[in-house]
């Protein structure tokens, strides 16, 4: 991006930088979740949802766009249209490594009574172009494999469909026939790498999943696309889903090497949100384990017994992390502290500094499933954060330079 992005500066947030209204107007824009890149390579586009409101849970048959913001322009250009969107995680919508200009997302299909899960693939050019079966959740980076899991389990609707129907008496699944997949992106075949059993005959208190409610969440590939990230979570109040258990577990594209790799006491009262880290063992964890308030740790999930490093100190109620593609840098939000306020910084991994980079007003009184969080995300060159907003009325998605924010701040090096 050679030209000064489209859009009003917005100076409320912090006041010394520049944050940059992508989705200018009344509507409501997004993108998603913090775990995937929403810029093309050319850094030209910027992958967003329009979605009607943000009052409620959707509803079976409420739809939203998708489509590309134009970075230079601000003109948002719709692509297609999705059932499958909820307020934390969008429609789940990638770019595709190996096919330059296309992206997917999740939709469903009627297929004679019933309505069932499709994968959609899009050009920025010619529309949707294909599809393939199933629903997935994030795409590996070598764009070979694309994970999946039933979302109709998820009991926390924000991180599901309103068409996939959820079961609340099915306390169990097969737990033979169900578990994490990864879809062949050339074939469209579906394969289970780890069913349920397989991570229950691993589990260190397999004795603790009686009367639990069991569901899977999330499936992110490591950086050289070999492993897949997967929480597996089970709680015994169904409605809220807190209390819950949660056990990360770690497993190869081939199916092989299931480990888990940070069981539930790592995360009681301590860990907040997990990503891979700067190399394929490496993983990153918002985590309060030293009673210090949040700390920003990696570990290796192939040393044992588990010995963490510490990047820095976080800023407050613990959030989502997201490391640069360089990885340089880091950025991190927080859950809205007692002022209501959403925190985000920029850290230094090389030297542990970290400077506050905004200041988000997201009110707390709404269902916590529609709620809205930053979600930073980066660009492929490392050098533009985005976040996902309400601070100033409706959903917007703003843009920082993290080059300006490190000259104006007085970090100790350049990205």
């Amino acid at each position: 991006m050679n030209e000064k992005p489209a859009g009003s500066a917005d100076t409320s947030v912090h006041t010394d930088l520049d944050w940059v209204n992508l989705t200018p107007g009344k509507d409501n824009f997004m993108f998603g979740y913090y775990d995937r890149c929403p810029f093309d390579n050319t850094g030209q586009h910027h992958l967003a949802l329009k979605f009607p409101q943000q009052q409620r849970l959707p509803k079976p048959g409420e739809t939203a766009d998708i489509g590309l913001i134009h970075i230079e322009t601000g003109e948002f250009k719709p692509i297609a249209v999705t059932e499958a969107w909820g307020h934390q995680v969008g429609a789940l919508t990638v770019w595709l490594p190996s096919r330059p200009g296309c992206f997917m997302f999740n939709d469903f299909e009627r297929s004679g009574n019933e309505w069932v899960p499709v994968i959609r693939i899009c050009s920025i050019d010619s529309g949707c172009i294909d599809d393939l079966k199933g629903h997935f959740y994030n795409i590996s980076p070598d764009g070979r494999y694309a994970s999946s899991i039933n979302f109709a389990r998820i009991p926390r609707r924000g991180y599901s469909f309103a068409r996939a129907s959820f079961h609340p008496d099915m306390l169990m699944p097969d737990i033979d026939r169900e578990g994490i997949s990864i879809i062949d992106m050339e074939t469209g075949r579906q394969q289970m790498i780890a069913s349920y059993r397989d991570m229950i005959d691993l589990h260190p208190r397999p004795y603790s999943f009686e009367g639990n409610y069991f569901w899977l969440n999330q499936g992110n590939f490591n950086s050289d696309s070999s492993r897949v990230m997967v929480l597996f979570r089970y709680t015994e109040n169904i409605e809220t889903s807190w209390p819950r258990c949660t056990d990360l577990y770690t497993v190869n594209t081939d199916g092989s090497g299931l480990l888990c790799s940070l069981p539930n006491p790592y995360w009681r009262n301590a860990v907040s949100h997990q990503i891979w880290g700067r190399t394929p063992e490496e993983i990153l964890v918002d985590a309060d384990w030293c009673d210090k308030g949040s700390q920003y740790v990696v570990f290796n999930e192939n040393i044992r017994p588990l010995r963490a490093e510490k990047i820095s100190d976080g800023m407050g109620p613990a959030g989502h992390l997201n490391l640069s593609p360089d990885g340089k840098w880091l950025a991190a939000d927080t859950y809205p502290d007692k002022d209501s306020i959403q925190h985000l910084s920029l850290v230094n991994v090389e030297t542990g500094e970290c400077r506050e980079i905004g200041r988000f007003r997201h009110m707390t009184d709404a269902p916590r499933d529609i709620r809205c969080d930053l979600h930073p995300r980066w660009s492929p060159d490392s050098r533009y954060i985005t976040v996902d907003t309400i601070h100033n009325g409706p959903r917007n998605i703003f843009m920082l330079d993290a080059c300006e924010a490190v000259r104006n701040l007085g970090f100790s090096g350049l990205s």
